[in-house]
């Protein structure tokens, strides 16, 4: 067996622009992390209520649906590369805000959830715009090799920053954490400063800065003559984009899929309860609460490093829905590894990790799938706003599952709302597929 069809495929990396972007998102992501722990760790410290933690998801979800829709309509208009520059100087200024507030040792729930409110914000743009830039400078071939490897270094944040800050929260506390965040984004910073001018493409076009010199691939289909017209950025922008989504109902049932796996199946608002109350971990950080924030990211990088065989997959959609139903059971199967643990930290602390980080990979896939078919089939046009639609679905919908999941935790244990969590998303995906079967049939081959 040859390795390079089993390990990722690192082509995408002799791209210089890529490159620079990939490996300052090793820090980047990092220090991101760190800011996801320690919010929801600060908080339920203030509370002690997964109900206050869940409200995360609440402030979170509508700068992701507001900013995540226009900032696509921007970055449709504008240069990609100046609105990556000023998204990530608002990141950085809220990741001082963070820290100021846990430096004075404010301990207020609103305003720490005000500046979570407004970090979301910039990431909404920031995130569809950077990946818009992709396809303008890699051949569409390299698309999903370029999504694993994307990925991959995201989870891999989600390892070092929960198992970093887990251990750092009881001995810094939480400024040093946000801290950490402000100073890693002036990597990200670098990279995007290096980057030419990404003005939206008129045509498609050859892609900038790849010295693989690989032929760029087809050009987008069917959803190419459909594309909207050009429009100044704002609400009617916003509705081209919709308007032509609804016209590719492949793309649209993939935003679906994953609002059904995220809004049933992302149990992370009960995080700190469990490791308190299942495995008998302190109220700030320790080792199970660290191992349950990193473990759905371990599985996402073994999964990413295992990942040569993307790139072979043709029926996409099929895979998407196989993988998403994997999500499903692994998540609930972490709900009965915690149903049985009983405040004990051994022996279900570590078949509990290990099913969240088999969720994990499987989730891993399905983003690198679905990111793909967004991407390589997508006209340019209205990529930003499709790639908007994107970051609401795949940042929004854990942020509704932490309000759903926070709420009902309360009332019912952790345990329960897990387990019916992750049934409830296996048992819809064959409704899902019944109602649109040419995703179950989508072959990347064919196009839309």
């Amino acid at each position: 067996m040859d390795l390079r069809s089993v390990f990722a495929d690192i082509r995408p990396l002799r791209n210089d622009h890529f490159r620079r972007l990939w490996t300052a998102n090793i820090i980047t992501v990092i220090g991101a992390q760190l800011t996801v722990v320690a919010v929801p760790a600060q908080i339920y410290a203030i509370t002690g209520s997964s109900g206050y933690v869940g409200l995360t998801g609440l402030f979170g979800l509508v700068p992701l649906v507001v900013f995540g829709l226009y900032g696509g309509a921007l970055a449709d208009h504008l240069d990609r590369r100046t609105l990556l520059l000023i998204t990530t100087v608002g990141l950085i200024a809220t990741a001082v805000g963070f820290w100021a507030q846990a430096a004075l040792a404010l301990n207020n729930v609103w305003i720490l959830l005000g500046l979570f409110s407004i970090q979301q914000a910039f990431f909404a743009v920031n995130q569809p715009t950077r990946s818009a830039v992709l396809p303008l400078i890699l051949p569409v071939d390299l698309l999903p090799a370029a999504n694993s490897l994307s990925f991959t270094v995201m989870m891999a944040g989600g390892i070092a920053g929960p198992l970093v800050g887990g251990a750092l929260i009881p001995v810094l506390g939480y400024s040093w954490l946000y801290l950490l965040d402000a100073l890693s984004l002036l990597a990200t910073f670098r990279a995007v400063w290096l980057l030419p001018r990404l003005a939206r493409a008129s045509a498609p076009a050859d892609p900038v800065g790849d010295s693989s010199a690989a032929p760029a691939g087809a050009a987008p289909l069917e959803a190419a003559e459909a594309a909207p017209t050009r429009r100044t950025p704002g609400f009617r922008s916003v509705l081209d984009g919709f308007v032509y989504l609804r016209g590719q109902p492949i793309l649209l049932m993939s935003f679906v899929v994953d609002i059904i796996a995220m809004v049933f199946g992302m149990p992370r608002a009960l995080f700190p309860e469990i490791a308190q109350v299942a495995f008998g971990g302190p109220t700030q950080g320790g080792t199970a609460f660290a191992l349950l924030f990193a473990a759905i990211p371990i599985g996402a990088v073994v999964g990413g490093t295992l990942s040569g065989w993307v790139s072979r997959v043709t029926r996409q959609g099929r895979a998407v829905v196989l993988l998403i139903c994997a999500w499903g059971a692994g998540i609930a199967a972490f709900g009965v590894a915690v149903a049985v643990a009983g405040g004990r930290p051994t022996p279900w602390l570590v078949p509990a990790v290990a099913c969240l980080a088999a969720a994990g990979a499987a989730d891993m896939f399905s983003a690198a799938f679905r990111q793909a078919m967004l991407q390589g089939a997508a006209a340019d046009e209205v990529r930003g706003r499709l790639q908007g639609v994107f970051t609401v679905v795949v940042a929004g919908g854990p942020r509704i599952a932490d309000v759903l999941h926070g709420g009902a935790a309360d009332k019912l244990g952790a345990a329960p709302v897990t387990i019916a969590g992750g049934l409830l998303v296996i048992a819809l995906m064959p409704i899902a597929v019944a109602r649109v079967p040419a995703f179950w049939r989508y072959d990347v081959r064919a196009g839309l």
